[in-house]
C-alpha cells in the first residue's frame, strides 16, 4: 500500500491524517511549525474536533500514524505527498498563499521520484500548475505528479465528512496519477470526479463563493423582513419549497459567515477578475454585504440599550468563530466584545471549548466555567456560537438567573423556550 505523507496539521491536515490511517494507510506526518510538532509528539492537539484527539492517539498507538519533527523524514519515501497546510488570512480576507507554496517548495528536494504531490490547501486557481513547472526546474531527473483535491472540512462534523464525502474532485493533467488517486479516495466513497487541475481548483473558489452569495443574500432578505414586518421564517419555508431552489438550499437567515474560508475564495476569484480586467461586480459586493451583517448583533444591542450599556452586563454565549472547535480566528463574538468595549459595558461569557481569552482587548471579560455563572446577574444574552449545549436554555432559566432579561440570538435557536422574553432574532423578533 501506497506510504502517505501529510503535510500541514492543523484542522485539515490532523483530521486527513488521522482518517488515512484509521483506513489502513501507512501515514507519516509533519507540519513546517517546529513548536506545533514538539505539542503533537507530546500528545498535544492545537485544537479541538469531536472525536480527534482519540483517533490520533489510536492511530499513533497502531503504528500507521507517525509524526516527524523533520519534515524531511515524513516525505522520505511517501508515494503520496499530500499537502494540507492552513492558508493564513488577513483581517481583509487576503489570503497569504506564499505561506502554503514556499513551505512546498522547501520538499521538493526531499520528494521520492514518481510521487504524486497532492495539494488541499486552499490556494488561486493555478498555483499547483506553478509548484509543478518550479519542481520540473529542479527536479535533477526525477518526476512528480501535481495534482489538486479541494478540502471539504466542516469543522464540527470534519471526521464524518472525511470518512464519508458525498464526492470526492481530483484534479490531475495526466492519466499516470489517477488509478494510485483512485485507490486512496475509493477507501471512503464511490463518487470521484476527476478533472484538470485548475477545473478542479476553480470548483473550490466556485462552491465557497456559492455558499458565501446565498449566505449574504438570505440575510439582506432578512433585514429587509425586520423593517416590513415580514416573517424570514416564513419566506425560508416558502423557498425551500421551490425545487428551484431546493429543500437543503442555504436561506436560512442568521449570523454572517466568519472564520476567512469563504471569504478568502470570494477574495481570490475577485483579484483574479480584477488581474484579467474583467467587470464582475457581483463579486465585489458579497464579502462587502456579509461584513455589513458582521454588526447585526451589535447594532441590535445598541438598538435596545444605547446608552444603558454602559452600566449593564452582557453576556456572550460562545467565543469559538463556530460550533464543534475552539477556533477563535475571526470570532464575531471576539468582535463583539471589542464594539462594545468603548461603551463601558460589562462581558461575561462562556463557550464550551474555550477556557481563556489572551490579549489585553479581552482583560476585562470574565470567561465563565458553564452557562448558569455566565449569564447570572446579567442584562443581556447574546448568542455569538450555535453550540447544541444552549438550547437547554429555557425562560424560567432565563428569568431565575438573570438581573433582566433579553436575548439577541442571531441563529434563531433558542426561539422556542423563549415565549416569555423578549428574543431577537434575524428576520424576526418576538
Amino acid at each position: 500500500m501506497t506510504a502517505i505523507c501529510v503535510y500541514g496539521l492543523w484542522h485539515l491536515g490532523l483530521v486527513t491524517a488521522a482518517c488515512l490511517a484509521e483506513a489502513g494507510f501507512e501515514v507519516g506526518a509533519s507540519d513546517p511549525d517546529p513548536a506545533r510538532m514538539r505539542d503533537l509528539l507530546a500528545g498535544t492537539l492545537p485544537l479541538y474536533e469531536p472525536g480527534l484527539e482519540e483517533l490520533v492517539a489510536a492511530g499513533r498507538a497502531s503504528g500507521k500514524l507517525r509524526f516527524a519533527a523533520d519534515p524531511a523524514e515524513a516525505v522520505r519515501g511517501a508515494g503520496i505527498v499530500w499537502i494540507a497546510i492552513d492558508t493564513p488570512v488577513d483581517d481583509d480576507d487576503n489570503a497569504d498563499a506564499a505561506h502554503v507554496t514556499n513551505a512546498v517548495r522547501a520538499l521538493f528536494p526531499h520528494l521520492a521520484d514518481g510521487a504524486i504531490v497532492l495539494s488541499s490547501s486552499q490556494l488561486p486557481v493555478g498555483s499547483v500548475g506553478a509548484l509543478a513547472a518550479a519542481f520540473a526546474a529542479e527536479a535533477r531527473g526525477r518526476t512528480a505528479d501535481f495534482c489538486c483535491s479541494p478540502e471539504n472540512l466542516r469543522l464540527g462534523a470534519a471526521l464524518g465528512v472525511f470518512r464519508k464525502p458525498g464526492y470526492v474532485v481530483i484534479g490531475a493533467d495526466s492519466e499516470r496519477p489517477r488509478a494510485r488517486l483512485e485507490a486512496v479516495f475509493r477507501r471512503f466513497t464511490d463518487t470521484i470526479l476527476f478533472t484538470s487541475v485548475r477545473s478542479a481548483e476553480m470548483v473550490k473558489h466556485a462552491l465557497n463563493t456559492f455558499l458565501a452569495t446565498t449566505i449574504a443574500y438570505s440575510n439582506e432578505i432578512a433585514r429587509l423582513c425586520e423593517r416590513t414586518g415580514a416573517d424570514a421564517r416564513d419566506v425560508e419555508r416558502a423557498l425551500r419549497c421551490d425545487p428551484r431552489v431546493g429543500a437543503k438550499a442555504y436561506v436560512r437567515a442568521g449570523p454572517a459567515f466568519a472564520g476567512g474560508t469563504l471569504a478568502r475564495d470570494v477574495v481570490y476569484l475577485a483579484g483574479i477578475a480584477a488581474e484579467t480586467s474583467l467587470d464582475l461586480p457581483l463579486l465585489g459586493r458579497i464579502v462587502e454585504s456579509n461584513n455589513a451583517h458582521r454588526l447585526w448583533t451589535y447594532r441590535r444591542l445598541v438598538e435596545l440599550f444605547g446608552a444603558r450599556l454602559a452600566e449593564m452586563n452582557v453576556a456572550v454565549l460562545g467565543l469559538a468563530y463556530k460550533a464543534g472547535t475552539s477556533a477563535l480566528r475571526r470570532s464575531q463574538a471576539l468582535e463583539l466584545i471589542r464594539r462594545l468595549a468603548p461603551h463601558g459595558t460589562a462581558i461575561s461569557a462562556f463557550d464550551p471549548k474555550v477556557r481563556a481569552l489572551d490579549g489585553a482587548a479581552f482583560a476585562h471579560v470574565r470567561v465563565c466555567a458553564d452557562i448558569d455563572d455566565a449569564i447570572r446577574g446579567a442584562d443581556a444574552i447574546a448568542v455569538m456560537t450555535d453550540w447544541p449545549e444552549f438550547k437547554a436554555l429555557d425562560a424560567a432559566r432565563v428569568k431565575r438567573l438573570m438581573r433582566s432579561p433579553c436575548v439577541v440570538d442571531a441563529f434563531g435557536m433558542l426561539e422556542a423556550g423563549m415565549d416569555t422574553v423578549p428574543y431577537y432574532a434575524v428576520g424576526f423578533a418576538r
